[in-house]
């Protein structure tokens, strides 16, 4: 019994791993032919078909298989219910046992919230005060962009044609690379195929020691749109994988009406951030 809790605390807790590794109708594919870096109508003209490209909704709601590899830790499987209202809020709710939610988190335009079922406690902070432990221009609408497949720029709530010439953007043969940094000089690598369509976002910190991929593959038409049915989080420390997090969607639907609550028992315990992320570092001890 102890081993089965300590398997589905880890479960939720891998899950906000991904909060605290980021704050702390198909077509054939064809060549792209080699454009200079910073020719305006170039870059005009690829981000403009990577936004057609892009999914266009207004709730989503799926339901995730996801396989957590953490090192010495592995879960094969576990379901999470995702409901998402654009630029406004999204949920993941874990729910491994009979459908029985035990973990439920809440990102929203200003706050994070995670409610931990099982251990009777919550954490819940907005981004002004995380900011000030984790001082990066990443924002709610960047990572609502991670979890839809869409190019995004640090700290901004879409792409436009100003930041267009804010991008470096190489191409050669059937791939494309789009990178750009943030104020703190966090770098942002996009990797794009000959369709336009999004396969990877990298973050890295300014001295290379840490990276994060976000992949994406197995792209499938849902309601008319290409979106990518495997998602894998895969976290870097000096070149060497720190473990991943997997989920593939079993079932999606778009613009259905989305209803959202997120309720706090009273008798369960606040934690900070920092207890939040000792768990984190503790997980597999």
């Amino acid at each position: 019994m102890r081993r089965m809790q300590q398997h589905i605390n880890t479960i939720g807790l891998g899950l906000c791993l991904l909060l605290s590794l980021i704050l702390g109708g198909c077509r054939s594919s064809k060549k792209v032919g080699t454009v200079a870096s910073g020719a305006a109508k170039a870059q005009q003209v690829f981000f403009q078909a990577m936004e057609e490209q892009a999914l266009h909704y207004q709730t989503l709601t799926a339901r995730l298989g996801v396989a957590i590899n953490l090192s010495n830790f592995q879960v094969n499987s576990t379901r999470v219910e995702l409901k998402m209202i654009k630029d406004s809020a999204f949920q993941l709710s874990v729910q491994p046992l009979l459908g029985i939610e035990l973990f439920r988190i809440e990102v929203s335009r200003d706050s994070i919230k995670v409610l931990d079922r099982m251990n009777k406690r919550y954490f819940a902070e907005n981004y002004e005060t995380l900011r000030t432990q984790t001082p990066i221009a990443f924002n709610f609408y960047n990572l609502q962009a991670l979890f839809t497949n869409r190019l995004f720029f640090p700290g901004e709530q879409t792409v436009s044609e100003s930041h267009y010439s804010r991008f470096r953007l190489d191409q050669s043969g059937s791939t494309a690379l789009i990178q750009t940094k943030d104020p703190m000089g966090l770098r942002y690598t996009f990797e794009a195929d000959g369709e336009e369509k999004l396969l990877a976002t990298e973050i890295t910190d300014a001295k290379g020691q840490y990276r994060l991929r976000w992949g994406y593959a197995d792209f499938r038409v849902v309601e008319k749109q290409t979106f990518p049915q495997l998602m894998t989080v895969e976290a870097f420390k000096e070149g060497n994988s720190e473990g991943n997090i997997q989920w593939g969607f079993t079932r999606m639907r778009l613009d259905e009406p989305v209803k959202m609550d997120f309720v706090i028992p009273a008798k369960y315990i606040r934690i900070t951030w920092e207890q939040l992320v000792r768990t984190l570092k503790n997980l597999n001890a």
